[in-house]
């Protein structure tokens, strides 16, 4: 039995068979390898008797459940009106410049993927991103090269 294998049975066992649980088998694989491969796709069909369209519907439909490998700090910043308002633009420009990549993209040595999302509930201290679980508000261009500096030098 392969790894994917053995975890997915394992979160299968742990949150049971019903449809219902389906978002939490999912979330547990990100947990656990910061993605949703096609190989966990299909086991977690298998363990759950869905189709692969099926689980690959529900995991590509959620932003938070990644389809494809992401750096090791996942940057999703903020893309809502409020955020914009607030100065979205320049905080997106600034992630740009310090990282060197755009929207979408993952650094070359893997540390950082830039993603904008949907509301992150923040919106009355915007702009706002979330690097991993953690959420940073009332972002400026100097707050953003501080955070990015001290989690560039923990590493």
């Amino acid at each position: 039995m392969s790894n994917t294998q053995q975890m997915v049975k394992e979160l299968v066992e742990k949150h049971g068979r019903e449809r219902t649980n389906l978002m939490a088998i999912l979330q547990g694989v990100v947990d656990q390898q910061n993605h949703l491969d096609d190989q966990a796709i299909i086991e977690i069909a298998r363990e759950m008797d869905l189709s692969a369209a099926q689980v690959y519907g529900t995991a590509s439909f959620y932003t938070f459940l990644d389809i494809k490998p992401r750096g090791e700090y996942v940057i999703r910043l903020c893309r809502t009106i409020t955020c914009d308002m607030k100065g979205k633009r320049e905080i997106l420009h600034t992630l740009e410049n310090l990282l060197k990549v755009n929207i979408g993209e993952t650094t070359p040595d893997n540390k950082f993927t830039l993603l904008e999302t949907n509301c992150l509930g923040w919106c009355h201290k915007g702009p706002a991103m979330l690097i991993n679980n953690k959420a940073y508000t009332e972002l400026t261009p100097e707050k953003v090269k501080e955070i990015i500096t001290e989690i560039k030098h923990k590493s």
